[in-house]
């Protein structure tokens, strides 16, 4: 029983003093604003508003309007306090609603960013989101990350910043990381690496002089790697002349006072790694001859005559030869730095040495004799110091020393070649970009820093983040490297670094931007949906996976059965889910693809399996009748009238239309005919438009048919042979017989009213009365009354009534008094107002209306004026008089409706004027 009484529809009560009430429930976002709006009967009518049933009182965040009918209540800046039942109360009556403040979506305003690290470091993804405390999700690989699983992991929050943190990494952490909000998604990549060790700078050879310092110097990527120092394979043992130390990256080897014996190769090998880090020192020994008076000068190096005879020096470290000379009396020592062109070829090795003929020497020398400074020259007795601190590349070249007295002279060249790390490449080259790849290309550094290119270091970052992220830890020898695991749909950036045994470059610019996309899947769905003696129609649905890359169209080709060749369909590509291919020849058998395509190129094809045989397939003729034309169509007189049938069959069916058994009237009724449907079309309704309407349609001896029924109705006439057929008490017995004209429709009923003779005020006493006679009760004694009679139909009511010709005379009863003869009092007076206009205010687009009262005998004319100018016959003004209440109704005004109101009354007594002010505001 009750969940039959569920099933009722209730009937609710019509509200009186609600012309549109609250929605059931409303939804807003935390700190937005909303607005609750009613519509009150009653434009003059007092509002309260309740919150869980409380009154809510005015205040910054809580606003009340009336507008017109309106009753607006607007809440600024909501909270979750303000999730509650509102109501609106106007009199007795309510109306209820219930408002719930969701909480924005959580986004993220900083995303996670890339990260490789080596084994047992400690990794921290650090991301920031748009509400301080929001709840967030990790996930790796897909897999959620919870606290329960393991403790590996830590989740920290510190206000709008999201933290993991891996204390201790290891290969197996490797992966993509993801953190989720209700509002976003962000993923980055770790990678996990073994350790290993980099050389930034490994140990040079070094050709010192006896009691000058020799300083072995290398650098490692790991501050915390210590070692050994080996020289000719024993460990060297640290004394008062030979010092080992290690300063963070960097491990020191220092002699001091050098001497014949510490001539060896020396080795550093880090603990822990397989290296092994060498150099030669090569001792400068100083020939010291007995020079007898009145010699000649002459310079003891022992590296001259030999080849080559280049010293090299590592750029920015010191370059200091010491010369020994002998002679007498004391020789003059001359420096010179010489511009050579010609005078140097180069070896196999790289190495510059003098030509053999050393007179070829381009004379455009430099001659360098100062004693301060980066490069400096100091003389003593038997020997002589050049020196340049901090080489740099323009130092490279050959200097030659030349010694003179009054005997002769002497002279040598050493040749000097800096070194350095190589100069930047260029900024790599993408191509071959994939779903989660691409190829990078570079070019070598234009200098190399005087030795060979050992290999190459690639690097990469996202966009938006300033992190790189190194590719590879063993060097690339080859310019062209094929980079993996990137997320699909993010922007990345590439650069590159050279490295050769003094160094790594600094980094090349950055690649342009790109981002990795994959050709979207094959198309899906492909079918045959028509085929003609020409044409074929094929459709299908978008791919399943359309990635990044997005959708550019789609390529359609076909192929004759038993050939190998594919010929576009259609020229270049088509958005659309189908296609008409056309031209064809009838009887070829036909294979169709498809592919879809990108950025990134075609996808794989969807093939129909089985040939296309480009035929005109015969089908029977249908009619598909929709459903509401299986009854008949009543339509209105006037109105648009478009009946579309569709059907099918083929070849194309031939159609006719007819009416009654007889042929329509192109004239009168349209008719259009596709492939698909036959539409029948009146432009303005008629009652002779009603009928039997068929519609055939035939290929050759097959033929189908419906047949519909419309019927166009108008409103009644007025009813007939209306009587007054009795009056006895306070009742009168009406008749009258049905209309003459019905529409074309069933009478539904009549309404019934009566008037006082005196007044003439039409007064309804029954709607939708089935019958043909009534009585009329509590008539008032004394009082004659008229009668009219509407007929209803479907259309409404009549346009006239049927009016009785004579009254019906209430009669009184009892005693018949005789009133005695008085003067007839004059109760005549002229116009004036019990009630005044008022100023109003009132907000533009809104109805409004000005009221008033008037009283005066006889009943005075009345007339509207707006700043003087009469407002009768303006469509947008409307007048009402009622019982002495004037009221102007003004629709949707606009500013340019404010001013002066005056409302005038006029009777032969006098006349009588008020007049207000009407603002009228824009909307806020």
């Amino acid at each position: 029983m009750l969940k039959r009484l569920k099933r009722i529809k209730k009937e609710e009560k019509k509200s009186t003093a609600f012309l549109k009430k609250l929605d059931p429930a409303y939804q807003v976002d935390k700190g937005q604003k909303i607005k609750l709006m009613v519509e009150v009967a009653n434009p003059d009518a007092d509002v309260k508003w309740l919150k869980n049933g409380q009154e809510i009182q005015v205040s910054g965040r809580y606003i009340f309007e009336a507008v017109g009918n309106k009753r607006i209540l607007t809440i600024n800046h909501c909270s979750l306090a303000d999730d509650a039942a509102y109501e609106c109360v106007v009199g007795e009556e309510k109306s209820f609603t219930e408002l719930f403040v969701k909480e924005p979506p959580i986004l993220i305003t900083h995303p996670l960013e890339d990260q490789m690290v080596m084994v047992g470091e400690r990794v921290e993804f650090e991301c920031e989101v748009s509400e301080e405390g929001a709840t967030v999700k990790w996930e790796k690989d897909g897999i959620e990350l919870t606290r329960e699983e393991t403790f590996k992991y830590r989740f920290k929050k510190d206000g709008k910043k999201q933290y993991l943190i891996i204390n201790e990494s290891t290969k197996e952490d490797s992966g993509h990381y993801t953190v989720k909000t209700n509002g976003g998604v962000s993923v980055a990549e770790l990678i996990v690496q073994e350790k290993k060790l980099e050389v930034y700078q490994s140990i040079a050879d070094l050709t010192v002089k006896a009691r000058d310092q020799a300083v072995f110097k290398c650098e490692v990527s790991d501050e915390n790697v210590k070692g050994i120092w080996l020289k000719n394979g024993k460990e060297v043992v640290p004394d008062e002349r030979i010092k080992i130390s290690h300063i963070g990256r960097i491990h020191k080897l220092t002699i001091e006072d050098v001497t014949p014996d510490d001539e060896a190769d020396y080795s550093f090998i880090p603990q822990g790694f397989a290296y092994n880090l060498s150099a030669k020192l090569q001792f400068l020994e100083v020939k010291i001859d007995f020079v007898p008076r009145e010699e000649p000068p002459k310079i003891h190096l022992d590296c001259l005559g030999q080849s080559p005879d280049t010293i090299i020096v590592v750029a920015g470290n010191k370059l200091r030869l010491d010369v020994p000379i002998s002679g007498d009396p004391t020789p003059t020592v001359i420096w010179q730095k010489v511009n050579k062109k010609s005078d140097l070829v180069r070896s196999n090795d790289d190495s510059m040495t003098p030509s053999e003929n050393n007179s070829d020497l381009n004379t455009d020398s430099k001659l360098l004799f100062e004693s301060e400074g980066r490069v400096r020259v100091e003389m003593h007795e038997d020997h002589c110091v050049f020196t340049i601190e901090g080489a740099e590349k323009e130092d490279e070249g050959v200097y030659r020393v030349i010694v003179k007295n009054p005997v002769g002279e002497d002279k040598a060249d050493i040749t000097v070649k800096v070194i350095d790390v190589p100069d930047p490449p260029e900024a790599p080259t993408i191509s071959n970009i994939g779903e989660d790849y691409c190829t990078v290309q570079w070019q070598p550094p234009k200098y190399d820093g005087g030795q060979p290119v050992l290999g190459y270091i690639l690097e990469r970052k996202k966009k938006k983040s300033y992190r790189w992220m190194r590719l590879n830890f063993d060097l690339l020898k080859e310019l062209t490297y094929e980079a993996k695991r990137m997320i699909e749909g993010v922007i990345y950036e590439m650069r590159v670094y050279a490295v050769n045994s003094i160094g790594m470059s600094r980094p090349s610019p950055a690649s342009q931007p790109f981002m990795p996309i994959a050709p979207p899947s094959e198309p899906t769905h492909f079918t045959v949906e028509d085929v003609s003696d020409s044409t074929v129609a094929l459709k299908w649905r978008p791919p399943e996976r359309i990635g990044a890359g997005g959708l550019d169209g789609y390529i359609v080709e076909y192929c004759k059965d038993g050939s190998t060749e594919w010929i576009p369909a259609l020229p270049g590509l088509t958005e659309r889910t189908s296609a008409l291919i056309k031209d064809l020849v009838t009887g070829d058998k036909l294979h169709f693809r498809i592919k879809a395509v990108n950025l990134a190129g075609e996808s794989g094809a969807a093939i129909i399996k089985e040939p296309v045989t480009v035929q005109e397939i015969l089908q029977r003729p249908k009619i598909w009748l929709p459903r509401h034309l299986r009854q008949t169509l009543v339509k209105k007189v006037g109105e648009t009238i478009n009946i579309v049938i569709p059907f099918q069959g083929k070849p194309r069916p031939k159609i006719t239309w007819m009416k009654d058994g007889q042929t329509l009237d192109s004239k009168d009724v349209g008719i259009r005919n596709s492939n698909t449907d036959t539409i029948l079309f009146i432009r303005k309704a008629e009652l002779h438009h009603s009928g039997a309407y068929e519609v055939t349609l035939q290929i050759e001896n097959m033929t189908d048919k419906v047949v519909i029924t419309m019927q166009i109705i108008d409103k009644p006439g007025p009813p007939q042979n209306i009587k007054l057929v009795d009056v006895w008490g306070f009742n009168a017995a009406l008749e009258w017989t049905p209309p003459q004209d019905d529409g074309n429709a069933q009478i539904l009923g009549y309404t019934v009213q009566k008037t006082d003779k005196k007044t003439m005020e039409w007064y309804t006493v029954f709607d939708h009365y089935r019958r043909t006679n009534c009585v009329v009760s509590d008539l008032i004694m004394g009082n004659e009354y008229f009668f009219r009679v509407f007929s209803e139909n479907l259309c409404g009511l009549s346009e006239t009534a049927a009016t009785t010709k004579n009254p019906a005379y209430i009669q009184k009863t009892g005693t018949t008094y005789k009133p005695p003869s008085y003067k007839e009092h004059d109760f005549s007076e002229p116009p004036k107002f019990t009630h005044p206009l008022v100023n109003r205010s009132v907000i533009a687009g809104y109805n409004t209306t000005l009221s008033c009262a008037v009283r005066g005998i006889p009943k005075p004319k009345i007339f509207w004026y707006k700043n003087k100018m009469d407002l009768s016959g303006d469509a947008k003004y409307r007048m009402f008089s009622k019982q002495g209440v004037l009221t102007l109704e003004i629709r949707k005004p606009t500013p340019f409706d404010g001013g002066c109101y005056t409302c005038k009354a006029v009777n032969e007594c006098g006349e009588a004027e008020i007049e207000c002010r009407l603002d009228v505001r824009a909307p806020q």
